[in-house]
């Protein structure tokens, strides 16, 4: 067997969560492989919201095995309190979830260089979600860092305040101001709970399952255009968020990679700063952002929206061999009369269809293409065929743009709320 991976080919927030728990029934195992709890996966079923940061979004189908890989990067105490969200919601967290002893540790200090860093940085700022995940990352590249694994070692507490007071100093530099014992009990309540959990390493199990034949889908948090490497650096998240990501922090060979789904919003959206060239600063964003309820799912801020960028998304999924993609929200649309796709850039005189290295600098114009909006509600559909004329025009020009099947299309938050394209893409 092979592993099939999850990925979102734009900024994130492309409603990875929703369509996780939408496949996860054809799959005995999910994985989550990079990112931590900036991640903020959405789920909405039976009328109620779930938001996931760190545990898979596989979590709420009790057949499920649910694996957080070694390339996530957990903080214990926001863990337990999802943890207890979840529990509240009758939800058997301990049957089903598989921790990577090779995880590393967000600690508070972590967080506190965050937000230091970041007000460092006035006008210039990254856009962090300040929950220390760079400086965890950071400290996991310079070989400073504790992992889930250190959390049952008899000197684990030396650890832990060698590492503080490493993070001490760089806290006396930026002159910021702390106490660290407000942060420290329920930090230190979650180590606690993370001793509770089944902690092994998850890269051996992982292998055991595809050679034994079970399903294994890889999740993947934030979106491919955050990508370290690829991304619109630097305004970036500090993981790997591509296909490539998986095999690194999952443990997989290349080899066992299978289908890879490319989640995609009907339109753009973008949280924090950085690059956004088809970004509407204007009624129609702001239309866009009410009507698709444009707010992060972990800081609760605005997203900049903006229309379909073309450009970008032949990026990511060349960078990630995407097999085929699956678009959200594209309900979201009726709202608007005139529909406009991206498809080049101009860039330093010339038309062109691929990222350019200085697109950070602001150098690219988007070329618009203009369609018709289908202006109907698209909520109470269940049948693709039912879909108007104007949604199909406009799914058909993106694959031949992007020569990529869509093969789901999500018309509402709920996760019955996903209409199949199979019967349509195999009739021709």
């Amino acid at each position: 067997m092979k592993a099939d991976v999850l990925l979102g080919l734009q900024w994130g927030d492309e409603g990875k969560g929703k369509v996780v728990d939408v496949l996860t029934p054809q799959y005995d195992v999910i994985a989550r492989f990079q990112g931590g709890p900036n991640a903020g996966h959405t789920l909405e079923f039976n009328g109620i919201k779930h938001v996931l940061h760190t545990i898979p979004s596989g979590i709420f189908r009790p057949d499920a095995i649910n694996i957080i890989g070694n390339g996530v990067v957990i903080d214990p105490g926001i863990f337990k309190k999802e943890v207890d969200s979840l529990k509240a919601r009758g939800v058997d967290v301990h049957k089903n979830l598989i921790i990577s002893e090779r995880a590393h540790l967000i600690l508070p200090t972590h967080r506190l260089i965050d937000a230091a860093s970041e007000a460092s940085k006035g006008k210039n700022k990254i856009g962090s979600t300040l929950k220390g995940i760079g400086p965890t990352y950071m400290d996991k590249t310079g070989r400073n860092g504790l992992r889930i694994g250190d959390i049952d070692s008899p000197d684990f507490k030396e650890k832990y305040l060698a590492l503080v007071n490493k993070h001490a100093q760089l806290l006396k530099f930026h002159q910021y101001e702390y106490n660290l014992q407000e942060l420290e009990p329920t930090w230190f309540e979650g180590i606690e709970l993370l001793k509770t959990f089944q902690r092994t390493n998850t890269e051996y199990l992982l292998n055991q399952y595809l050679a034994q034949g079970k399903t294994v889908l890889a999740e993947g948090a934030q979106g491919s255009l955050l990508d370290i490497e690829f991304g619109s650096y630097p305004f970036v998240t500090s993981s790997n968020t591509l296909c490539s990501g998986a095999c690194i922090g999952l443990g997989l060979p290349p080899s066992k990679i299978g289908n890879v789904y490319g989640i995609v919003k009907a339109y753009s959206t973008r949280v924090g700063s950085g690059p956004f060239p088809t970004e509407l600063l204007n009624e129609t964003g702001e239309l866009l952002r009410k009507a698709g309820n444009e707010f992060g799912s972990t800081t609760g801020r605005p997203r900049r929206c903006g229309w379909l960028d073309l450009p970008s998304l032949r990026y990511t999924i060349m960078l990630s061999g995407v097999t085929e993609i699956i678009m959200t929200k594209a309900d979201v649309l009726n709202v608007i009369d005139t529909i406009k796709i991206c498809t080049h850039y101009k860039h330093k005189g010339k038309t062109i269809d691929y990222v350019p290295y200085d697109v950070a600098d602001n150098t690219v114009e988007p070329v618009y293409v203009e369609m018709k909006s289908w202006k109907k509600d698209l909520t109470k559909l269940s049948n693709i065929e039912d879909i108007p004329l104007e949604l199909n025009n406009y799914i058909k020009f993106i694959e031949k743009e992007l020569k990529i099947p869509i093969t789901f299309v999500s018309v509402g938050p709920d996760r019955t709320q996903i209409l199949n394209r199979t019967s349509v893409l195999q009739a021709g």
